[in-house]
C-alpha cells in the first residue's frame, strides 16, 4: 500500500473515531456530584442526586416529581370557560391539591421501608394506598411476631424443613403465620355475624380497614390508614396468606362475602365504623 493510501486511510480512521461533537452546553445537564466540604446539608445532598447520573439521578428525578406532586395547587392552572363558579374562587383552587397515590409490592412491607411507609401513611402524606395481598398482610404479621435477617443464598429446603420462609435474605417463622390465623379467625367470625345480622356488605377495602381498626398497634401501616380514614385498594387480596386465611374460613363457617366489584365502585367510600 502507497504512503498516499494509508496516509487517506489513516484520516479517514481519524474522521470516524473523533467525529465532531454536537455541543450539549445549553441543552443537558452537567454531572456534579456533592461536595461534602460543606458540610452534610441533606435537603442539597437530594437535590445534588439528579446530576450525580446512573441510579443517582433516577432517585433524583423522583424526588422531584414527588416535590411537584406536594407543592401543586389547583390556582397553578389557568381557569377554563368551563369552570363553576366554586372552581373559579381563588380561595378553593389554592385549597385544591394533588391526591397522591402511593402504590408498593409486598417486599416493601417485609422489608424495614414499611415503617417509611407508616410515617408516611400515619401523617396524612398520602391520600390513597394501594398494594399486593402480601402487603396486607405483612404489615399485619408484622405486629404479632418479628421477621429476621436472613441470605439470598438460604437454600429453600433446608429452610423448610426448620419450619422456616424466606423472602429475598429476610427469613419468616412459619409460626408467624398460625399467629396470623389464630388473630384473624375469629375477626372473620364477627364480619361474617355483621354481614348477617346487619346487612354489611365487605369490599377488599373495608375489610383492610376493619383489620387495621383490630390490630390497634401504631407500628402498623394500615392502623393510620384507617385512623386517618385513607383507603387502601387491593386488586389482588386473595393471593396470599390473606387468602389463605379467608378460604380456611369458608370452610369453619361458610358464608362470608367479600365483593371486588362493588369495592371498585365504591371508591373511597370504604371507613370502617
Amino acid at each position: 500500500m502507497g504512503e498516499g493510501m494509508k496516509e487517506s486511510l489513516m484520516a479517514s480512521v481519524h474522521s470516524t473515531v473523533f467525529k465532531e461533537s454536537e455541543t450539549l452546553e445549553g441543552m443537558c445537564m452537567k454531572i456534579e456530584g456533592y461536595d461534602f466540604n460543606g458540610g452534610v446539608d441533606y435537603h442539597r445532598l437530594l437535590k445534588s442526586m439528579v446530576s450525580t447520573g446512573f441510579q443517582a439521578s433516577n432517585l433524583g428525578d423522583a424526588i422531584e416529581v414527588v416535590n411537584q406532586m406536594l407543592d401543586w395547587r389547583l390556582s397553578d392552572e389557568a381557569i377554563t370557560e368551563d369552570c363553576g363558579e366554586e372552581e373559579r374562587d381563588q380561595a378553593y383552587r389554592e385549597s385544591v391539591r394533588c391526591k397522591v397515590f402511593l402504590g408498593f409490592t409486598s417486599n416493601l412491607v417485609s422489608s424495614g421501608v414499611r415503617d417509611t411507609i407508616r410515617y408516611l401513611v400515619q401523617h396524612h402524606m398520602v391520600d390513597v394506598v394501594v398494594t399486593t395481598a402480601g402487603g396486607i398482610e405483612e404489615d399485619l404479621i408484622k405486629c404479632l411476631a418479628p421477621t429476621y435477617k436472613g441470605d439470598f443464598s438460604l437454600p429453600g429446603a433446608l429452610l423448610r424443613s426448620k419450619g422456616l420462609n424466606r423472602i429475598g435474605n429476610l427469613l419468616v417463622p412459619n409460626d408467624n403465620y398460625c399467629k396470623f390465623e389464630d388473630w384473624i379467625i375469629p375477626i372473620f367470625d364477627q364480619m361474617l355475624r355483621e354481614q348477617k345480622e346487619e346487612n354489611v356488605l365487605w369490599t377488599p377495602s373495608r375489610l383492610i380497614a376493619r383489620l387495621g381498626k383490630e390490630i390497634n398497634d401504631e407500628r402498623s401501616y394500615l392502623y393510620w390508614a384507617y385512623k386517618n380514614n385513607i383507603p387502601v385498594f387491593c386488586p389482588g387480596l386473595t393471593d396470599g396468606s390473606l387468602g389463605d386465611m379467608l378460604y380456611f374460613h369458608s370452610f369453619r363457617s361458610p358464608g362470608l362475602i367479600v365483593d371486588v366489584v362493588q369495592g371498585q365502585a365504591l371508591g373511597s367510600s370504604t371507613h370502617c365504623t
